[in-house]
C-alpha cells in the first residue's frame, strides 16, 4: 500500500494518543496521528473477541469503516502466570465492567495476597491492528514480561503500571519516564514495529 498521509488511531485514550504521535515524530515518518476525538463520533464495538489481535481487528475495522481513514487500534493486557494467564482480554475489566485503573489493581493484589516473588510472573502483551477503508489488514505484536509488585509505586502511565515491573528493572513501569517505558514496553515495540513499516511504504 502507499503510505497514508493521515491514520486514526481508534482510541479515546489521550496517553496512547500521545504515545503513538512521539513514536511517528521521533522516526520522522510524514503521517498525521488523528484520535477518535478529532472525528465524528461513533458507537465503539464491542470487543467480544478472546485474544488481543482479534479485539484490535475490531475496533479497526470499524473506525476504518466510519471514518473512511486508514485505522490503527491496539488492544493490550495484562497476563499473570497465576492466575493461569489472566486478566488477559479482560484487563481493562477485571474488577467489572464499569470498574477503574485503581480498582483492577486493588483486585489483582488481592488475588495475589501471600503470593511469593518468584511467583509472581507476568507480562503485558500486545496486538496492534491496521485495516484500511478498502479491507487490508496487518497486526503486530509487542511483549514486556516482568513480575507484579507488592503495592502500588509511581505517578506515570496507566492501566496496571503502579504494579508492574519489567525485567531488569527495580522500578514499576509508572516509576519511569514515558521515554524510558516507550523503550521496552509491550506497546512501544508494536508501535515500533508499525512505524518502521510505515516507513518503508512510498
Amino acid at each position: 500500500m502507499t503510505r497514508p498521509s493521515r491514520v486514526v488511531l481508534a482510541t479515546n485514550n489521550p496517553k496512547k494518543l500521545a504515545e503513538l504521535r512521539r513514536v511517528v515524530e521521533a522516526a520522522g515518518v510524514d503521517v498525521e496521528v488523528l484520535g477518535l476525538a478529532d472525528l465524528p463520533s461513533y458507537p465503539e464495538p464491542n470487543e467480544t473477541e478472546r485474544t488481543f489481535e482479534g479485539n484490535a481487528l475490531i475496533k479497526a475495522r470499524e473506525a476504518a469503516t466510519r471514518t473512511g481513514i486508514v485505522a490503527v487500534a491496539d488492544d493490550s493486557g495484562l497476563e499473570v502466570d497465576e492466575l493461569n494467564g489472566m486478566p488477559g482480554v479482560r484487563s481493562s475489566r477485571w474488577a467489572g465492567p464499569m470498574c477503574d485503573d485503581e480498582e483492577n489493581n486493588e483486585l489483582l493484589l488481592a488475588q495475589l495476597d501471600g503470593v511469593p516473588a518468584n511467583r509472581r510472573t507476568a507480562r503485558f502483551r500486545c496486538a496492534l491492528a491496521l485495516v484500511t477503508p478498502d479491507g487490508e489488514e496487518r497486526v503486530w505484536h509487542g511483549t514486556m514480561e516482568g513480575r507484579i509488585a507488592d503495592a502500588p509505586a509511581g505517578e506515570h502511565g496507566f492501566g496496571y503500571d503502579p504494579l508492574f515491573i519489567p525485567d531488569g528493572e527495580a522500578r514499576t513501569s509508572a516509576q519511569m519516564t514515558p521515554d524510558e517505558k516507550d523503550a521496552i514496553s509491550h506497546r512501544g515495540e508494536a508501535v515500533r514495529a508499525f512505524v518502521a513499516w510505515l516507513g518503508e511504504q512510498p
